[in-house]
């Protein structure tokens, strides 16, 4: 089911997918899926086409209700993108899946950065249960040290349309700096932390993974022999996935804390 969620003004593509209803039971969990920032030119247009058929398989297989969005700035989202915005977005997503009938409580999936801002929106926000993330970095330093060429890049790639957005360059590059998963997933233990990493990966070095993991002090990490980057088309990771899914406490569905 396509769906729209305002966050904080800027209207969101999103797509629910919902368990059959054979499984589907009151006070279900909800999973929150995130994904990363888009590649090749104009790749902004396309971003995360693919997601509403994870979410779907998701659903089928979990039982879980998840919803699937697109960030500001990808797809059919308003807007133009910011990690600061990127944020809102996601705690957006979290209410909007929260006051959905029948979920009782919320984890998080995210994909590279949005693996990373799942971290960051988790380890703020003790409404969400658990987070698994897939190729997430520790951090968005390489961004931050040379922020006029990325926000040339984001431009060039359709994330940022709008040519007087950033309306404070200075503003938008400090965003990058302080976004830090690696020093905020602390906050999320003890939580439920999924790190999946490919051990070919070209574009987050799996130091990134390890780091996050020992940070956070009890993640289950998996690295999976062989896979680069886009784990999510990786069949061993979607199963990792739906197995760490199953393993989730989901008796007591109050919010933790």
């Amino acid at each position: 089911m396509e769906t729209v969620i305002d966050a904080g003004g800027v209207r969101l593509a999103a797509h629910v997918a919902r368990p059959p209803s054979s499984t589907a039971v009151a006070g279900r969990p909800g999973l929150v899926v995130c994904h990363g920032f888009p590649a090749g030119a104009k790749g902004a247009a396309a971003s995360a086409q693919t997601y509403p058929e994870l979410a779907d398989r998701i659903a089928a297989d979990a039982g879980w209700t998840v919803l699937a969005f697109n960030f500001r700035g990808t797809g059919d989202s308003e807007g133009d993108f910011s990690l600061g915005g990127w944020l809102t977005d996601l705690r957006a997503a979290v209410g909007h899946l929260l006051d959905d009938e029948g979920v009782g409580g919320v984890w998080l999936m995210g994909a590279s950065t949005g693996g990373s801002l799942a971290i960051c929106a988790a380890g703020e926000d003790e409404r969400v249960h658990g987070v698994a993330a897939l190729s997430a970095r520790a951090d968005f330093d390489d961004w931050a040290a040379h922020p006029r060429r990325f926000l040339d890049h984001a431009r060039e790639i359709g994330v940022i349309r709008d040519h007087r957005f950033p309306p404070d360059v200075e503003a938008w590059t400090r965003e990058l700096r302080e976004a830090r998963p690696l020093g905020l997933v602390a906050k999320l233990a003890p939580r439920p932390l999924l790190l999946i990493q490919g051990s070919d990966d070209d574009v987050v070095p799996s130091l990134d993974a390890r780091a996050l993991a020992d940070c956070h002090g009890s993640a289950e990490l998996r690295i999976i022999q062989g896979a680069g980057h886009r784990l999510r088309h990786d069949p061993r990771a979607v199963a990792v996935l739906l197995g760490w899914l199953e393993r989730q406490e989901i008796d007591d569905l109050a919010p933790p804390g």
